[in-house]
């Protein structure tokens, strides 16, 4: 445990590194990556560090939209009362599910590599293989927008809850389709062994705004552990998905909103790519940026650019502020 940083040494004489988590089996999954990466990174032995699941607000209730219960926060708020009152060091969070805005209080460290940022259709081979009428199960504006702009005769019924429940909604015929994302199927280890299945190019369909993406956040006050997670940190999955959010930050965007977004790094440069799309799927604006690292308003001047194209349809759902 040579050169850990600075305070660690006294925190792990007294006690383990506490990694809090969602309790869902994804998020479970994810933390135990995390913690793999504090070990493997600082020499630590396995009960140096431990998990603290705790079950979030998001994870209870799977019957209603979540823009019409609380939105994101539903995914953090257990986590952030526990990280604010010191009962975790750290959190991990599905970088989807987390708020553009976030407490001055917290900080988002390091992201671990980005996992396959693709949608996954179940249910058919393609968008297009998907019978006429076909009813579409999600819960996200974006990919109930995106599938409707490009099938405008499909139906949308809601799908909430984990993983296996939506695949077991599928299976049971509330639904003739739904999405899932690459990245939880992988980081569980779903093989869809017998269902119709098809990874959508990200090329045309954009994934959601940090799809793909894992964070570790800490107390912005807490050097010790900023430290210990920023040995963890890929830079250029923090790159990108910062530029992701910065990009959201300035659309004014919120649960009902429908974004497609993605940044690539491209040697130094960062191309970054978003559509805006009406709820019905029936309009969308679409564009692209490609910037230095170091230019942190372009997210916000390409924002600026696509609500000044888009529609009243488009711009109602956005409040840029």
């Amino acid at each position: 445990m040579t050169g850990l940083p600075e305070g660690i040494a006294e925190i792990l004489e007294q006690r383990p590194i506490r990694l809090g988590t969602r309790a869902s089996p994804l998020a479970m999954a994810q933390a135990r990556m995390t913690a793999a990466a504090l070990r493997e990174r600082w020499g630590l032995a396995e009960e140096q560090v431990e998990l603290s699941p705790v079950v979030a607000s998001g994870d209870r209730i799977t019957d209603r939209p979540l823009a019409d219960v609380g939105g994101k926060a539903l995914w953090t708020r257990e986590l952030d009362w526990s990280l604010g009152g010191g009962a975790i060091d750290l959190s991990v969070h599905s970088m989807k599910d987390v708020e553009t805005v976030r407490p001055e209080t917290f900080l988002i460290a390091a992201m671990l590599p980005r996992a396959d940022v693709r949608d996954v259709l179940l249910g058919a081979t393609s968008i297009e293989a998907l019978p006429e009428g076909a009813r579409f199960g999600t819960s996200s504006p974006r990919r109930a927008a995106q599938i409707r702009s490009m099938r405008p005769d499909i139906t949308t019924v809601l799908f909430r809850g984990n993983v296996a429940t939506r695949i077991g909604k599928l299976q049971a015929g509330e639904a003739d389709a739904t999405l899932l994302a690459a990245a939880g199927l992988d980081r569980l280890g779903e093989t869809l062994d017998g269902m119709v299945s098809a990874r959508l190019d990200s090329d045309t369909w954009l994934p959601a705004p940090s799809q793909g993406a894992v964070g570790i956040e800490v107390r912005s006050d807490d050097a010790p552990m900023r430290a210990l997670v920023g040995g963890i940190d890929h830079a250029e999955t923090s790159i990108c998905v910062f530029a992701e959010r910065a990009l959201l930050l300035a659309l004014g965007g919120n649960c009902h909103s429908a974004v497609a977004a993605l940044a690539r790094m491209d040697g130094d440069t960062v191309h970054l790519r978003a559509i805006l799309y009406s709820e019905d799927g029936a309009d969308e604006v679409g564009g692209e940026t490609r910037f230095t690292g170091t230019d942190a308003d372009a997210p916000a001047r390409l924002a600026a650019e696509l609500l000044a194209r888009a529609p009243a349809t488009i711009t109602k759902l956005f409040d840029p502020g």
